[in-house]
This record gives structure tokens, sequence and C-alpha cells, in this order.
């Protein structure tokens, strides 16, 4: 479970700006895999009604995250039926897991309507960031304000790789799990200082320099958006059988190949 005071209000505005886009209806049923308080507080705030918050968080008892329902879960085996959620959101948790992948296409399974992330960006820009030291590359600050006992991978004391995403391999993912259709992908940005600085002793040369090139950055990502390092992607499953490939048909109610339309095009 994330510790709130290490979220800053950017980013907190960046996700509930971004989840009230993407999710309009405020009776829709949402699971969040990875959750904490500051998903909580923001969906709470969003005016969402049906939410059931999961973490792998032994601390806790089942009623912290009231009215909202508490479940023990690991993102890459969710114990919950194909579409049982019309969303499912993860908020700064995928970097978390063992295999990202593999709980990215677990929220795939059991979402209905799409599944919501927010993660770090594998830009260019945040290559450079990680180099100079002004972020990190593996998430010992979590595991140091958890009592360095939690918050790592799998929520344990063994601090996480911070595994960053790109457009197309979010595609890839999704495709090759579910190549039978078209989906729709939207992706959002945004700009925040880097935690790292405001939370070591010794970064008061960092701390000026975060400054003095803040006007500079402002200006860039206004050119270059995706090299933001606040990112989201939103992945619409596909409308059976408006959304299939011509390739594809639903027959005897399964996902058959069309011959019919393949013999048209092949000798």
């Amino acid at each position: 479970m994330e510790n709130n005071s290490m979220m800053s209000d950017v980013r907190v505005g960046f996700y509930k700006k971004t989840i009230t886009k993407w999710i309009s209806n405020k009776e829709a049923s949402i699971l969040v895999v990875g959750g904490g308080v500051t998903d909580q507080s923001v969906l709470l705030d969003a005016g969402f009604k049906n939410v059931v918050i999961s973490n792998l968080d032994t601390r806790l008892k089942g009623d912290e995250f009231a009215p909202y329902k508490w479940s023990f879960q690991k993102a890459e085996q969710l114990d919950y039926k194909d579409g049982e959620f019309d969303f499912v959101v993860v908020h700064a948790a995928l970097h978390h897991c063992e295999s990202p992948h593999r709980a990215l296409l677990e929220m795939y399974r059991v979402s209905k309507i799409g599944i919501i992330a927010f993660e770090s960006r594998d830009s260019w820009l945040m290559k450079i960031v990680e180099t100079m030291g002004l972020t990190q590359s593996y998430e010992h600050v979590a595991v140091y304000y958890n009592d360095g006992k939690f918050g790592g991978v799998n929520n344990t004391e063994i601090p996480n790789y911070i595994y960053r995403w790109t457009e197309r391999e979010i595609e890839k993912t999704v495709n090759t799990y579910a190549p039978y259709a078209r989906h729709r992908f939207d992706y959002q940005y945004g700009s925040d200082i880097p935690f790292q600085v405001s939370v070591e002793k010794k970064a008061l040369f960092k701390s000026i320099f975060v400054s003095s090139v803040k006007p500079i950055h402002k200006v860039f990502s206004l050119l270059f958006p995706k090299q933001q390092n606040l990112f989201a992607f939103y992945v619409e499953k596909p409308k059976i059988p408006d959304d299939l490939y011509p390739w594809i048909q639903v027959k005897d109610e399964k996902l058959k190949f069309n011959y019919a339309w393949a013999k048209e095009i092949y000798k």
C-alpha cells in the first residue's frame, strides 16, 4: 500500500482529471489493483461508488478503504472471473509487479469495458534523467518509507525495478493477447518534478538544477508532450462482432477463422 505523503498534488490532479475523462459513469464497477489511499481519495472525490481496491498489503484489516471494499489480490493472478468489472485501474503499481505484462493482461481479462493505467513512460528524456540520478531505476525510496519491510516488488522489502512503458509496447502486448479484433488506445501526458529530489538529504545541487530548468522544460513539454514524466493509457476492449477483423467471424457462438474471406484473397 502506497504512502499517501509520497504523491504530489500534481500527480493526484493528473490522476483525477484523466480517470474522470475516461470513465464517465459514476456507477461503473471498478477494480483497482495495487491500490492504496491515493486511489481511495481520488475515486471518492470523483464520485465513483462501486469500487474494490486490491493489493498485497498484509498489514490491512479490510476496512481501511471504506466505503469501498478491499481484497487481497496479486495483480498477476487475479481471483476474479473474465469481465467481472467494467473497468480495471492501476496507478503507479505495475512496476511493483514481478511481471508487469502479465499483470496488465490480467487486468484486461477481468475487465468488461477497458483498462486504465498510470505508469512511467520509457522516453529518451527519462533515460537522461535516470543517468543524472534525478530519478530512480530501483525504487528503494518506497521501501524506506514503508519501514524497510514493504513497498518493493510484490510489496516485499526488495526494491523493485521501475519498469517503464511505451505506447508501441502496450499495443503489441494487448494485440498479442487478443489478436482477433481492433482495440482503441488513448494516451495522456503530464509533468511533475522528480520525486526523488524532494526526499534526498544531499540534493541541494539537484534541487537547484531542477528549479533552473523548469522554464525550459515547460516549453520543451509543449513541443514534445510525450517526453513528459506523467503517462496514462486507456485500452478499450473491442465490441464483438463489430470490431472483429475481417478474417474472424462468430460461428456457433465461438470465434472462427473466416475461410470464405481468405479464399477471396489467396490462390
